[in-house]
């Protein structure tokens, strides 16, 4: 694998793990961290040796956030440059949520501010009970403007209004009960244990089908039930008659494991 300045990037087997390096900041992230992020996805989106990547962070804290000194320093910048940096940001939050493979995130510790919107850009997200959330932007006179549409998507304009207004901290429990995450675990030796249950269960899926589940939920999620019958019907059509499809289906009546898990 590439060395990275501000990621632990680590394969194995086809599970990709990809680990937010910067523990003495609790891993904020600042333009590097936005570059190396966004570039790491965007490869392993591409990646045929990748099946899952799991997002986490070293040290105590998934992450707090933006750095505040870097975004200082972006504020002092032209006002074009200023709205590019925030660009870059967005994308790398894009390129998490578009990645064609299960991204799985491991949240612990602190998932504050951006760390938050991190936790909404991943498939699944799985943290400790006693996890710290919160988008607490507001506190420091901004907003948060990049991570809304992730955040929104994951716990619904509802709950945003509160928590984007009051920009209190909340812990796991809350975070699964909001379905920001999937299950909040009472302890990190519990959470690395869904973690693993986790990526078995994806291992155990068609490749190609699991990335046509994540593009069918962004299909059809926006349309009304009778016109998402002929987009579902071709959808079904399409993926039965592949060499995948038929390798499942046959080894399911054959009583034997399909090919993507010898």
């Amino acid at each position: 694998m590439a060395s990275h300045e501000t990621l632990d990037v680590v394969r194995e087997g086809p599970v990709l793990h990809v680990r937010l390096n910067r523990p003495d900041v609790r891993n904020a992230f600042n333009g590097k961290v936005v570059e190396e992020l966004g570039l790491v996805f965007r490869e392993a989106d591409l990646d045929a040796d990748a099946r899952v990547v799991v997002l986490s962070g070293n040290g105590k804290s998934f992450s707090a956030g933006a750095d505040l000194a870097w975004m200082q320093e972006q504020a002092e910048l032209p006002t074009e440059q200023n709205e590019r940096s925030a660009e870059r940001m967005a994308r790398m939050f894009l390129a998490i949520a578009r990645c064609r493979k299960p991204v799985i995130g491991r949240i612990h510790g602190h998932a504050l501010g951006g760390g938050t919107g991190l936790t909404a850009s991943v498939d699944m997200a799985f943290c400790t009970q006693d996890c710290q959330f919160g988008l607490t932007e507001v506190k420091l006179g901004i907003v948060p403007a990049v991570i809304s549409p992730f955040v929104m998507q994951k716990i619904g304009a509802g709950r945003a209004r509160t928590l984007f207004l009051t920009g209190e901290r909340f812990d796991g429990n809350e975070a699964q009960r909001i379905g920001l995450v999937h299950k909040a675990c009472a302890d990190e030796k519990a959470l690395d244990a869904e973690v693993q249950r986790t990526i078995g269960e994806l291992l155990a899926a068609g490749p190609m089908a699991v990335a046509s589940a994540k593009e069918l939920i962004r299909s059809v999620g926006a349309l009304s039930l009778e016109e998402a019958i002929p987009v579902t019907s071709k959808w079904i059509a399409s993926l039965r008659a592949t060499p995948e499809a038929r390798e499942g289906m046959g080894a399911f009546l054959g009583k034997r494991k399909p090919n993507w898990m010898s």
